[in-house]
């Protein structure tokens, strides 16, 4: 009876093995990282919306009764408020829609932890928010 010579076979199984188990731990990993990314974009996105819409013309308001955002307060606002959450202001657009309606949209690259060692160093987050004026509530009855 002879024996084969077996000696690096369980090498060659541990070496495959770990690599495939730090893929799947940067997927897990660097996946929950990208998704939080995702969520902490579109937060922004929206705060930052919802900052603009806040921008009424008080004057017209006063005078006429209706609604209306004062178009450069309400990108000032978002503007204010980006600075704040320190986004530069090449990574987000802003737009006064209509009479009454702010859109923002940001982008973000997120670094990844442990997917940099197949290739993929980051992912882009990307958020999108809007908000409307309030318009206020009418009771019946009153």
């Amino acid at each position: 009876m002879t024996r084969r010579d077996e000696g690096g076979q369980v090498t060659a199984f541990v070496v495959v093995f770990m690599v495939a188990l730090i893929g799947f731990a940067g997927l897990v990993i660097d996946g929950g990282v990208a998704l939080a990314a995702k969520r902490r974009a579109m937060n922004q996105a929206q705060a930052a919306a919802r900052a603009g819409a806040e921008a009424l013309d008080v004057r017209r308001y006063r005078d006429t009764g209706v609604s209306r955002l004062d178009p450069d307060a309400a990108v000032s606002a978002v503007d204010s408020y980006m600075q704040a959450v320190h986004i530069p202001q090449s990574n987000y657009n802003r737009t006064v829609v209509g009479v009454d309606t702010v859109v923002v949209d940001e982008w973000f690259q997120q670094p990844l932890n442990i997917l940099g060692v197949f290739g993929t160093s980051s992912v882009t987050a990307r958020g999108h928010g809007s908000a409307r004026t309030v318009h206020g509530i009418v009771r019946e009855g009153s």
